[in-house]
C-alpha cells in the first residue's frame, strides 16, 4: 500500500536541506519527498493521503546513548530526581514501603548530591525509614549508589572489602563503609547485586518497557552503551521470540577495568565473539554489537571526573582507565574492528581518549573508524580541535546540563571551568561531528525535552528563564540533524536510518510541535502523534492523524 503524508514540515535529516511539505511511503520504504504536487506525481490515484495538519515529520529519532534494560528497570523505581531535601527522599521511600509491604527490596533512582546534607549520603539516613530489607538508590548520573545497611550486608561489603580498580567504597574515619559507592564500586557491587536478584523475566519486562517508552517518544533506533552478558541474552530472547526488535539497536560491550591486563583482553575477545554470534544469527539487522565502551572517568558532581586541575575542595580524581592500562585493550579492540566509545567527562579524560585514538592509528594503521567520545562536559579548546582533525564524534546529552541540576556541577569546579562547560558552539564551529542522546536512565529519556534544552539551554525540569550560556544553543536544523542523521552515523546505522530519503527504510515520527515555526516552549508539552518502523505504525495516539 502507498501512503502520502501531506501538509507537514518534513525534515529529512540534514540541517542544510530544505524542509519539505510531503512524503510518500510504500512497502516499508520511502518512495518520495518534496512538495505535495511532486510527491503525488510519483504515486497513482489509489494512494491513501494523510493530512498531518502542520505537524513535524522527521526521521525516527536515534537515541545516541542509552542503557535500555537499566532504563526499563528504572521506570519501576522510586523517582527521586525532583527531591530537594533528605526529608523528601525519606518520605518517598517510606511511602513505597507502605505501598509494597511484601517487597523483598526497594530500588530508587535520580537522587541529587545537593539534596543530601554535606553532599555525602549514608546508610543510616535510609535505615531511619527502611532498615529491614535492602534499599539501593542510583544517583542522578548513575555513577554512585547509595545503599542501606541491609543492602551492604547482602552485597558482602565489610571492613575488609577492597575498592575495585577505579572505584571507591566510601568509609568513615574508623574505616566502616558509609553506604556510598562511587564509580566502579557501584558497578561491581550494586550493579552486580541487582543483576543477581533480577530474573530473565524481569529483564525481558525491563527491555519491553524501554522499547515502549522510546516508541512513544518517536525513537526508531538506539545505541545501547552498556551491553554485558545479561543484556545480550535479553536481546537474544526477544529476537528468538519475535524474529525482530521493535526497532534496530546497536550495542557497545562494556569493558570493566580489572587491574589484570590479561583479563581485560579476554573481555575484548568476548566482545568480538558476541559480535560475530549476533552477526551470524537471525535478526542481525535488528541487533548488532559494533564496539566496546570504556568508562575513562567519573562525573563532576561527585568530583570523580578526571580533571587537569583540582576541584574546589582540593581533590583531583585519577582516571578509571589510565592511558597505560587502556592502550593495549583499545588497540586490541581496534585490531578486531570493534569501534571505540569512551566516556570522558573531565578535560583530562578526553585528552586520554584522543591519545587512545591516535595510538590505535599508530599500531593498527589507517582504516575507516566511527570513534566517539561520550559526554565531554569539561573539555579544552585544543581537545575540540584535535577531535575535529581526527574525525571523532562528540556524543553529548543536553539533558545533562539542565540548569535545574547545574548548581552542584558548577560549585564543585569553583572557577571559570564552571562557566565553560558543555561547549557545543565551539564544537560546531570547529567542525566536530555531533550526536545527541539522553544517556537514559541517568537523565530523562523524553526526546522533546532533550530537544528543548538543545534549542534554548533552559530547563525542562524547572521551566523558567534561567539558562546555562544561551550562546551554546543549536538551531532547529542543527539539533534535529544531531538527533537523527548524526546519531545514526555515530552508531553505524545504515539503510536510510536517521534520514528520510527515497529508497531508505520508512522509519519516521510525526510530532505535534514544529520547532521551525512554533515557540520552543511548546516542546515541553509536545506529543508524538505517531511512530513508524518500516512503514508500519508502531505507536499512535488516538488523535494522531486524520485522513
Amino acid at each position: 500500500m502507498t501512503t502520502v503524508f501531506t501538509n507537514g514540515a518534513v525534515f529529512t535529516g540534514s540541517a542544510h536541506a530544505p524542509v519539505s511539505e510531503a512524503m510518500a511511503i510504500r512497502d516499508g520504504r520511502v518512495l518520495s519527498v518534496g512538495s505535495r504536487e511532486a510527491v503525488r506525481s510519483t504515486v497513482d490515484d489509489s494512494a491513501a493521503e494523510v493530512d498531518v495538519n502542520g505537524a513535524l515529520i522527521a526521521p525516527g529519532f536515534v537515541e545516541a546513548h542509552t542503557h535500555m534494560v537499566m532504563l526499563g528497570q528504572t521506570l519501576d523505581k522510586v523517582q527521586l530526581r525532583d527531591c530537594r531535601s533528605l526529608e523528601e527522599i525519606q518520605e518517598r521511600l517510606r511511602l513505597r514501603r507502605e505501598e509494597q509491604p511484601d517487597a523483598a527490596f526497594i530500588l530508587g533512582a535520580g537522587w541529587m548530591f545537593e539534596a543530601i546534607p554535606g553532599g555525602r549520603p549514608t546508610a543510616s539516613m535510609i535505615d531511619a525509614v527502611i532498615a529491614d530489607i535492602p534499599v539501593l538508590l542510583d544517583s542522578n548520573d548513575v555513577h554512585s549508589a547509595w545503599v542501606n545497611t541491609v543492602a551492604m550486608n547482602a552485597m558482602g561489603i565489610g571492613a575488609e572489602t577492597p575498592n575495585p580498580p577505579g572505584g571507591q567504597i566510601v568509609r568513615d574515619t574508623v574505616g566502616d563503609a558509609t553506604g556510598l559507592l562511587l564509580e566502579s564500586a557501584a558497578i561491581e557491587y550494586a550493579w552486580s547485586y541487582l543483576e543477581a536478584i533480577a530474573t530473565d523475566d524481569d529483564r525481558d519486562r525491563f527491555l519491553d518497557s524501554a522499547f515502549r517508552v522510546y516508541l512513544e517518544n518517536g525513537v526508531t533506533a538506539a545505541t545501547d552503551m552498556a551491553i554485558g552478558e545479561a543484556e545480550a541474552a535479553a536481546f537474544r530472547r526477544r529476537l528468538d521470540r519475535d524474529g525482530h526488535l521493535p526497532f534496530p539497536v546497536a550495542g557497545y560491550w562494556l569493558l570493566r577495568p580489572t587491574g589484570d591486563s590479561a583479563r581485560d583482553l579476554e573481555s575484548v575477545a568476548r566482545a568480538a565473539e558476541m559480535r560475530d554470534q549476533f552477526a551470524a544469527g537471525p535478526g542481525s539487522d535488528w541487533f548488532r554489537i559494533v564496539g566496546v565502551k570504556f568508562i575513562l572517568d567519573g562525573v563532576i558532581d561527585a568530583c570523580t571526573a578526571a580533571m587537569r586541575e583540582p576541584y574546589v575542595d582540593g581533590s583531583q580524581a585519577e582516571p578509571i582507565w589510565s592511558f597505560e592500562s587502556a592502550a593495549p585493550v583499545a588497540t586490541a579492540a581496534d585490531a578486531r574492528e570493534l569501534e571505540l566509545a569512551m566516556h570522558a567527562i573531565g578535560d583530562h579524560a578526553s585528552e586520554i581518549a584522543l591519545r587512545l585514538v591516535e595510538e590505535c592509528g599508530r599500531i593498527n594503521g589507517p582504516r575507516p573508524r566511527a570513534t566517539r567520545i561520550e559526554h565531554l562536559e569539561s573539555v579544552t579548546d585544543s581537545t575540540i580541535a584535535r577531535m575535529a582533525a581526527l574525525g571523532v564524534t562528540a556524543s553529548i546529552q543536553p539533558v545533562h546540563c539542565d540548569p535545574a541540576i547545574m548548581a552542584n556541577w558548577m560549585g564543585v569546579l569553583g572557577d571559570e571551568r564552571g562557566e565553560t562547560g558543555f561547549p557545543w558552539r565551539l564544537m560546531r564551529e570547529s567542525g566536530v561531528r555531533m550526536a545527541l542522546g539522553t544517556d537514559a536512565p541517568t537523565a530523562p529519556h523524553i526526546t522533546s525535552h532533550n530537544l528543548f534544552i538543545a534549542l534554548t539551554t533552559r530547563s525542562a525540569l524547572a521551566p523558567g528563564d534561567e539558562s546555562y550560556h544561551p550562546e551554546r544553543a543549536f538551531s532547529p536544523g542543527q539539533a534535529l540533524e544531531a538527533l537523527t542523521l548524526g546519531a545514526a552515523s555515530a552508531g553505524r546505522f545504515e539503510d536510510g536510518i536517521g534520514r528520510i530519503v527515497p529508497g531508505g527504510r520508512a522509519n519516521f515520527t510525526v510530532i505535534d510541535v514544529n520547532p521551525f515555526s512554533d515557540d520552543y516552549q511548546k516542546l515541553l508539552d509536545a506529543h508524538t502523534l505517531s511512530t513508524f518502523v518500516d512503514g508500519e505504525p508502531v505507536f499512535a495516539n488516538e488523535d494522531a492523524v486524520s485522513e
